[in-house]
């Protein structure tokens, strides 16, 4: 699985911005405490906005904060609001690429594939991250030393 820097920037603003609480985060708050650049992190926030998970706050004590509470947005939910499906194969999703002959199987890989990604991303939440408090499952899969290899 590969994650696009738009996705890892997404993904460390999202929990800065859960780990804030209620107050608004300036995208140079988040820019400079993530080390990201500040206008490539604007253009992100606002396709974050668009997909209804952050708000932007005007004025002096402006900036962005989570639409909903971190308990409520899945990894899965950020990355599909930068970076589209989690799952794709040339652009398409798995179910529409077909195959014939002896790859016609390797439909079914994307497809379980994308099924294990789910199960993942879908069960941790940006309060997960945040807080340090990973389900068991993420924290029993990452102490296999072999998931590092």
């Amino acid at each position: 699985m590969r994650l696009s820097a738009r996705v890892d920037y997404a993904l460390r603003a999202a929990a800065e911005l859960a780990a804030a609480g209620d107050g608004p985060t300036t995208v140079g708050e988040l820019a400079k405490e993530q080390d990201m650049p500040p206008k490539y992190l604007e253009n992100i926030l606002l396709q974050m906005r668009r997909a209804g998970l952050v708000r932007g706050q005007r004025g002096p004590e402006g900036g962005y904060v989570l639409a909903r509470p971190a308990t409520e947005i899945s990894l899965a939910d950020v990355i599909r609001a930068v970076d589209g499906p989690l799952a794709n194969v040339r652009g398409e999703r798995p179910e529409h690429v077909g195959y014939r002959g002896p790859a016609e199987s390797l439909q079914q890989v994307w497809i379980a594939l994308r099924a294990s990604e789910r199960a993942i991303l879908e069960e941790v939440t940006l309060e997960n991250v945040a807080t340090g408090a990973l389900p068991e499952r993420v924290r029993s899969l990452s102490a296999d030393p072999a998931a590092w290899d």
